[in-house]
């Protein structure tokens, strides 16, 4: 029976040649380059499409809770900087009433950008699927809005799912005479769902923004890749920005915006990357599948 894929039995046999490939294929596509130009569009994207989230989302759920579970899971996107993010995001929320229909429209397109980037990033990548189809425009127009729209739908089940795993942490079970509380347990699974939920996004992103359809297992390769590096990266800029950094001392009043910048190039440069392994994997793919009909 045949454990790997012809892709995967060469990667598991030339592990090193494969990731000297994907280093190679991303310095050739200037990977660095166009994580500068996501993260950018992200710094644009970001506050417009968490106000439109919050908007949206708060008609079902209470803001207070909304906000909390939000910050929460911004650490995991731009960390130590969550608070100060939340607090503009809640001083904004608060005074809705000034947004107008002009107003409304310029942060849906705003919110928009950081997607149409990603978007034309994943086709330098993807290149070599261009030979084969296009994607027409107006799918290349709406499709950030329709993963705007997911991506809302997706935080407002992680709420509704982190609320009730904060419930359980509330309570506490009696075993052979001890009382044992439930919030660490609790916190094992809201730390879970955080990730879970991180492979899932880059996953979708995977799936949906590269042209062409992707199979999944490919996607889901990617997206654990991504996911595993950015853990371990988001936890060394925890502890660089909470030990080492001087920033604040160099920029001041501008310290958030460079440190959500810095943490949104580096967090871009990994999408790309794993991007960049689903690229390599499909071409190791294609060429086996040459070499086996070639064979034959």
């Amino acid at each position: 029976m045949r454990v790997f894929s012809p892709a995967g039995a060469y990667i598991a046999s030339h592990p090193l040649a494969f990731v000297r490939q994907v280093l190679k294929g991303f310095k050739t596509n200037q990977g660095l380059l166009l994580a500068g130009a996501v993260a950018y569009y992200a710094l644009l994207s970001v506050v417009p499409l968490l106000i439109l989230v919050v908007i949206g989302l708060s008609h079902f759920i209470p803001q207070t809770e909304l906000l909390a579970t939000l910050q929460r899971y911004l650490e995991w996107v731009v960390p130590g900087q969550s608070r100060a993010i939340i607090a503009e995001l809640r001083n904004f929320v608060e005074h809705r009433d000034v947004i107008g229909p002009l107003l409304g429209i310029t942060m849906l397109f705003f919110s928009s950008l950081a997607f149409t980037v990603l978007e034309k990033a994943m086709t330098v990548i993807f290149l070599h699927r261009l030979a084969v189809r296009h994607r027409r425009f107006v799918v290349s127009a709406l499709l950030p809005y329709a993963y705007i729209l997911s991506l809302g739908l997706g935080f407002l089940i992680v709420t509704l799912v982190a609320g009730m795993l904060e419930a359980i942490g509330q309570d506490s079970v009696r075993l052979f005479g001890t009382e044992w509380s439930l919030q660490g347990f609790s916190g094992v699974l809201l730390y879970l769902l955080g990730f879970v939920g991180e492979v899932f996004v880059l996953s979708s992103v995977y799936m949906v923004m590269p042209v062409g359809r992707l199979v999944w297992r490919h996607a889901l390769i990617g997206g654990a890749t991504a996911a595993v590096l950015w853990e371990i990266t988001r936890h060394l800029l925890v502890w660089y920005f909470s030990t080492l950094s001087q920033v604040s001392v160099v920029y001041g009043s501008l310290t958030t915006a460079i440190v959500v910048l810095f943490s949104m190039e580096i967090g871009a440069t990994l999408l790309l990357l794993g991007a960049q392994v689903i690229s390599e994997y499909e071409r190791v793919g294609k060429k086996a599948a040459e070499a086996a009909s070639v064979a034959a």
